[in-house]
């Protein structure tokens, strides 16, 4: 039997990172629970004090395949390499100059919503089409692919 798989991220904003996540995958930001028109005020209704309202934040694919991601605030700073890490598929499908070009547009706008490049790997056929090693807002390492 398979599991469902939700990806965390430990963070020190969650509503930000999740803003960011939201665009570079096409998910959007968790219902709030019913009864809710917002999560403010399900959040308020809850009791949960002002200061404590960006302590998470998940989103969803809209169309129901990919996996939840969820962002919580935790109060120590990211300090190594991530041991595991996202490979968006930017350019699925495509190959050599074609392919490339599609991950620099992408690269692009990403750096545009406050990532940040941080190398790039040329093909090396048969074996590898290239990819764009980049970080998130908080330096969380991940790969256009």
């Amino acid at each position: 039997m398979s599991r469902e798989v939700q990806v965390t991220f430990d963070c020190a904003d969650p509503a930000a990172l999740a803003d960011f996540w939201a665009q570079v995958l096409g998910y959007r930001l968790q219902d709030p629970p019913p009864g809710f028109d917002s999560w403010e005020a399900a959040l308020e209704a809850l009791g949960v004090p002002p200061e404590n309202r960006n302590d998470a934040s998940a989103l969803v694919d809209p169309d129901g395949r990919g996996p939840r991601v969820f962002f919580q605030r935790v109060p120590e700073g990211k300090t190594a390499k991530n041991r595991v890490h996202l490979d968006v598929r930017a350019a699925p499908g495509l190959a050599g100059d074609e392919r490339i070009a599609a991950l620099e547009k992408e690269c692009e706008r990403l750096v545009g919503l406050g990532g940040r490049r941080l190398e790039r790997h040329e093909p090396a056929p048969p074996m590898a089409g290239g990819h764009i090693v980049m970080a998130d807002p908080e330096g969380n390492e991940f790969c256009l692919d």
